[in-house]
């Protein structure tokens, strides 16, 4: 039986305080990077290069639904900070508003779903494990949720074979069997747990 819309509501509600948590979570990174040019965890990437994916492939991505307008923000090659504060407030304005309740998105990949499915889904997960990106890219702690990193580990595992067909993240990597559920987190999804900027060259 499915949910009612008075449930879904509250799901809704429930995404929606989600996301403010973790946008301003990823944001609070954001103030204390120094070095935009930085790199990153993930092959080829700056810390700048974190911000613009999260915001682009997103935008691309929940943009597209039908009834979804989302104003241009500015240039991750400016102001990544400014870039993220526009980009996380019309996200968090689509959640707020109960007419996303009907907002519905096709994918090739995934079909035609509820928009806040695809956004709880996929971009939820994303801004959690960039935010580790970032903080390694700039020498900060993450921060993440142990309990959070090991229901999404389990989450991903269950649909293991879909998330290493699309391409979208690296070869499973090797990790201790009692390292933290951060690590294996990021482990699954090819990270190098102990990953670390490069030591500056004298």
């Amino acid at each position: 039986m499915s949910d009612s819309r008075e449930e879904r509501n509250e799901k809704r509600k429930s995404l929606a305080e989600q996301h403010r948590t973790l946008a301003a979570s990823f944001a609070a990174k954001l103030e204390k990077v120094t070095d935009w040019s930085a790199p990153a965890p993930v092959a080829g990437w700056t810390a700048r290069d974190v911000v613009g994916h999260l915001v682009d492939w997103s935008r691309s991505l929940l943009g597209g639904a039908e009834g979804v307008t989302l104003a241009p923000v500015p240039s991750v090659a400016g102001d990544p900070v400014e870039t993220w504060r526009k980009h996380s407030e019309q996200m968090q304005t689509i959640l707020d508003n109960p007419k996303s309740l009907d907002l519905e998105l096709e994918n090739e990949h995934f079909g035609r779903q509820p928009w806040l499915e695809a956004f709880e889904t996929f971009y939820v997960p994303d801004i959690f494990m960039h935010t580790w990106d970032l903080a390694r890219a700039s020498g900060q702690e993450s921060g993440l949720d142990q309990l959070t990193c090991a229901q999404m580990l389990e989450g991903m595992q269950a649909r293991e074979e879909m998330i290493r067909s699309s391409g979208q993240f690296g070869e499973q990597q090797p990790v201790a069997a009692d390292a933290s559920s951060e690590d294996k987190l990021m482990a699954f999804i090819g990270r190098d747990p102990n990953w670390a900027p490069p030591a500056p060259t004298a």
